[in-house]
C-alpha cells in the first residue's frame, strides 16, 4: 500500500524543504507547490491524502485555496500561518480546514498534527448507521443526510455530529468534545464553536432547526426531545 501523500504548499523554499524532509523521514510522499493556483492544479492532479497549506501565497491566498478545495471535496487541510491572532485561525477553521499550525513551528509538531488529521480521516469506526431525529449518519462512509438530502460537512464537523449524534440529548462540554474528536495537539475551545456553528448552519438549512443546542455556560447536545 503506498503511503500517504501530503501536498506541501509553501512559498518559503527552505520551509518547504524542512517540512518535505521531516514527513518523509516518517514515511510519507509529498509534492510541493510554492503558490495558490499550482497548489490547486496539483491537488486536483495527484489527489493528496492531505494538504498542508500555507496562508500566504502568491497567486491565489491560503484561504481562498482552501475555499476552493473545500468546494470540490473533503481533502483534510492543515493551515500553516505566520498570523498568531485567534481570529485567523478560527477563519480558517470556519471555512473548513481540519487543524492550524503556527509559524515558527517545531517540524516534529506539523508531522504530528499530520498524523493525527490522517487518523481521524480513516479510523475505522462501526459499520452501523446511527440515526438521531431527522439526522442519519453512515460512519463507514463518512456521509451524513437530513431525510433524504447529505450534507456537505467537513471532516470534523462530521466526527463532532457523529460523537453527539452517538449520545444523543447528553451535553458535551466544549473540552470533552476537544478531547474525543481531536486526538493530538493543541486546539482552542473555540475551535468546536467554529465547527458546530458551521454544522448547525448546514442542518438548519435542510430543515432541521433545534437539533444542534448550545447550553449555555456549558457546551453542545444533540437533542431531540
Amino acid at each position: 500500500m503506498n503511503a500517504p501523500l501530503i501536498l506541501v504548499v509553501e512559498d518559503e523554499a527552505h520551509i518547504a524543504k524542512v517540512l518535505e524532509a521531516y514527513l518523509r523521514r516518517d514515511g510519507y510522499r509529498t509534492e510541493r507547490a510554492s503558490d495558490g493556483k499550482s497548489a490547486l492544479r496539483l491537488s486536483d492532479h495527484a489527489r493528496p491524502d492531505l494538504v498542508l497549506l500555507d496562508v500566504n501565497l502568491p497567486e491565489l491566498d491560503g484561504l481562498e485555496v482552501l475555499k476552493k478545495l473545500r468546494s470540490s471535496g473533503g481533502t483534510p487541510v492543515i493551515l500553516v500561518t505566520a498570523r498568531g491572532e485567534d481570529l485567523d485561525k478560527l477563519l480558517g477553521l470556519k471555512l473548513g480546514a481540519d487543524d492550524y499550525v503556527v509559524k515558527p513551528f517545531n517540524p516534529n509538531e506539523v508531522v504530528a498534527r499530520v498524523g493525527a488529521v490522517l487518523r481521524r480521516s480513516s479510523a475505522a469506526p462501526s459499520a452501523e448507521r446511527l440515526r438521531a431525529g431527522p439526522l442519519e449518519i453512515d460512519p463507514s462512509a463518512l456521509v451524513a443526510w437530513v431525510g433524504t438530502v447529505r450534507l456537505e460537512l467537513t471532516l470534523t464537523e462530521f466526527r463532532l455530529l457523529e460523537h453527539l449524534a452517538r449520545h444523543p440529548n447528553r451535553t458535551f462540554s466544549r473540552s470533552e468534545l476537544l478531547d474525543a474528536c481531536w486526538s493530538e495537539g493543541e486546539a482552542l475551545e473555540r475551535t468546536v464553536d467554529v465547527h458546530l456553528g458551521s454544522a448547525r448552519r448546514k442542518l438548519e438549512a435542510q430543515g432541521a432547526p433545534g437539533l444542534l443546542e448550545t447550553v449555555r455556560g456549558v457546551g453542545y447536545r444533540l437533542w431531540l426531545g
